[in-house]
């Protein structure tokens, strides 16, 4: 293997997979959005070469590894800088990169993941940011869109902005890819910049205030607010207030309601007026469902807000209580605050839950991708499937 093109693997931590579900159900670590970009996708343009991911066995599917047997392996849930990039693509066969004694990085092969007595270890005497609780991705976000912002714009030209905007702070800040719209809309860099990205529409009478991502084909609806650290994945949609929030991709908070601290998984859809608390009334620390621990931990935090697996949804007007986690494929609907958990496949409101079948999941899912113009592939049958058989262990 040359170092000019290696071929990488980003590799799952058992113990951290788990502690980032339920979004980590449907997706390597690695396919987590934190900033602009995807994980995976800060590591392609900081180190450039083959990839692949090893992770659970009923995702390897789609997302199968490709091995050589002289390999990079990195962790998934570390997030890429050039200095740790550059420290990685200098390892020999048979070192392992490790920061306070816990493996970022090894050369070599798939055995020496597991098997540290076969490495010989090097300490980095850097920083990192890893990705450990589904907490951190709305933690570092702010971090993680100015990193971004600064590797995708540099020595690049934005698209102008229109006269119609009212800029507070450093215009340099905002950068628009080819095809965006932004009109009649205040946007503040003081804070953070802003990043438009191509096709995507900011509608008038918003207002931005940065660090704010808003990715491909998204659209930002008439009158929304947004405060950093923001991102919105592509060919999302969203509306009302929002704050802190990340959302991964392909969901909609179209229209006015609260959320903030939060993060969103893919096609998701949050009703009308939905709200989210992400503050308790006595400012106590806040305990967040841990599916490690079979049970709601401490998080250290004052705020957080609703963590909502892929392919859930939320009727008009409901009400999340603070730190509310929501797993793959919920319905929930009805008045008053619902359950802190909500596990995969159940529908209902705090009159009771039920499960949903699969079949007429399916169907939902089928008809929301198609919006999009993606298919429900019989691989992804599959996944659900598997994911539905491990949600049993949470119901009700």
């Amino acid at each position: 293997m040359t170092t000019s093109n290696p071929n990488i693997v980003l590799f799952d931590v058992p113990l951290t997979k788990t502690n980032l579900l339920p979004l980590s159900y449907t997706r390597p670590v690695s396919d987590l959005r934190v900033g602009i970009m995807t994980l995976a996708e800060k590591w392609e343009s900081l180190l450039p070469g083959s990839y692949s991911n090893i992770t659970d066995e009923y995702l390897s599917e789609k997302f199968p590894a490709s091995l050589t047997g002289d390999d990079i392996f990195i962790a998934s849930d570390v997030v890429a800088s050039q200095p740790l990039a550059s420290r990685i693509v200098s390892l020999k066969p048979g070192e392992a990169l490790l920061k306070d004694d816990v493996l970022i990085a090894v050369r070599g092969n798939r055995e020496m993941i597991d098997n540290r007595e076969l490495t010989v270890n090097m300490e980095f005497d850097g920083e990192i940011d890893r990705i450990g609780f589904l907490y951190d991705i709305f933690i570092l976000n702010d971090k993680a869109v100015k990193a971004d912002f600064e590797r995708i714009t540099s020595g690049r030209m934005s698209h102008p902005l229109s006269g119609t905007n009212t800029v507070i702070g450093d215009p340099s800040l905002i950068f628009l890819e080819e095809g965006a719209s932004v009109e009649g809309c205040f946007l503040n860099t003081k804070g953070g910049p802003i990043y438009i990205g191509r096709d995507a529409e900011v509608m008038e009478g918003s207002c931005l205030r940065g660090p704010v991502a808003l990715c491909e084909g998204s659209h930002v609806n008439m009158g929304t607010r947004i405060y950093g650290a923001t991102t919105i994945g592509p060919a999302s949609k969203v509306g009302g207030e929002l704050n802190n929030v990340v959302i991964i991709g392909y969901s909609n908070k179209a229209h006015d309601g609260f959320l903030g601290n939060a993060v969103i998984g893919e096609w998701c859809n949050i009703g009308a007026g939905c709200v989210a608390s992400n503050l308790k009334n006595d400012y106590t620390e806040i305990k967040l469902w841990n599916y490690n621990a079979h049970r709601f931990t401490r998080t250290g935090l004052q705020f957080c807000g609703l963590m909502m697996g892929d392919h859930s949804k939320a009727g008009i007007n409901t009400m999340f209580n603070t730190a509310t986690v929501l797993g793959v494929g919920v319905n929930v609907y009805g008045s008053g605050f619902q359950r802190n958990f909500l596990a995969s496949f159940s529908e209902g409101s705090r009159a009771g839950f039920t499960d949903v079948p699969m079949s007429k999941f399916f169907d939902i899912a089928s008809r929301v991708m198609a919006r999009r113009g993606k298919i429900l592939t019989d691989v992804d049958r599959r996944i659900y499937e598997h994911i539905n058989e491990m949600a049993h262990n949470f119901k009700y």
